[in-house]
């Protein structure tokens, strides 16, 4: 049974109350995840808690807590409008995040969710150092290729704290959330953005690391996409009609902007068949996260013919 929203602010008192009524909402709606969050029951919680400033991995010590006036209209208001917009809940708090490390999102930007966070958290946080990436300490430049919103690259500038970070998108509209990103985890000072097509704004320049996350969805998956990824940039997720576009004119010109001793790691989604086949010469180390054993391939600058 759907309340009205004054209805729903009277009856619903905690937050367990709007927890379970926003999952049975998005159960009836039959609505899509895959924005950080696969469940109704997750998506819910996350929509809940971040709307409220808590923590969004710590739904249990609030369940019971009684909520304001304003908090419960609050909640009213998103959960109906994740439900008739079909929006992802991010772009209705503003904010994402990758391994805990929050990030503003809006519909000028896709909702990050890479694989590379994952893979510079767990390679890095470990104790040990990597066994496949560069000793952070010794990277002095790094580049992030489609940034978006710069999440990465802020990444980056907080795991490579040596290095000068550029990072490099075609669209204006994402540069501008990116600014504000940089601001925001206060490295403005040590990334560079630049507006252009993949290295076309970087002639003569050469990094250590390139990091590039790029549109790599084929013309088949685009044509199906519900509503919530259709509500992100075309633009942010067109890789051509095979999905590898980009990556192959990325993999074309790395090499002319890698110094020795470095590499490249790069996320393509679910090209490795086709890549591979593509460039049997390249030697390709395809990295593991939670959810993929082939979504991230990492490439040295000599295997790209860097002497």
């Amino acid at each position: 049974m759907t309340l009205n929203q004054d209805e729903v602010t009277r009856e619903l008192v905690t937050l367990r109350d709007y927890w379970r009524y926003a999952i049975s909402r998005f159960n009836a709606a039959d609505l899509s995840y895959g924005h950080g969050t696969t469940t109704a029951s997750d998506d819910a919680a996350f929509l809940l808690l971040d709307s409220l400033d808590l923590p969004i991995d710590a739904l249990d010590p609030f369940l019971d807590a009684r909520l304001l006036a304003a908090e419960r209209r609050l909640l009213a208001e998103r959960i109906e409008a994740r439900v008739t917009t079909r929006k992802p809940s991010a772009y209705l708090t503003g904010r994402s995040y990758i391994q805990g490390v929050r990030f503003h999102v809006d519909e000028r930007v896709i909702v990050p969710r890479s694989h590379i966070g994952e893979i510079l958290f767990s390679e890095y946080l470990g104790g040990t150092g990597s066994a496949v990436l560069p000793d952070p300490m010794a990277v002095e430049s790094v580049v992030d290729i489609c940034t978006g919103s710069a999440c990465l690259a802020v990444l980056a500038a907080k795991f490579f704290p040596n290095a000068g970070v550029d990072a490099v998108d075609l669209s204006a509209d994402a540069l501008e959330v990116a600014k504000r990103n940089l601001a925001e985890h206060d490295v403005a000072d040590q990334v560079t953005l630049h507006a252009g097509d993949l290295f076309a704004p970087l002639a003569g320049r050469s990094y250590d690391l390139i990091i590039t996350n790029p549109p790599y969805v084929d013309h088949a998956a685009l044509d199906g996409y519900p509503p919530e990824f259709q509500a992100e940039p075309r633009m942010a997720h067109d890789g051509g009609e095979d999905g590898l576009d980009l990556v192959r004119q990325i993999l074309a010109q790395a090499a002319d902007h890698l110094n020795p001793g470095g590499g490249m790691i790069c996320e393509i989604g679910s090209g490795r068949e086709i890549l591979e086949e593509e460039f049997p010469h390249l030697d390709f180390v395809w990295l593991e996260t939670a959810e993929s054993q082939d979504a991230v391939f990492w490439i040295s600058a000599e295997a790209l013919g860097v002497s």
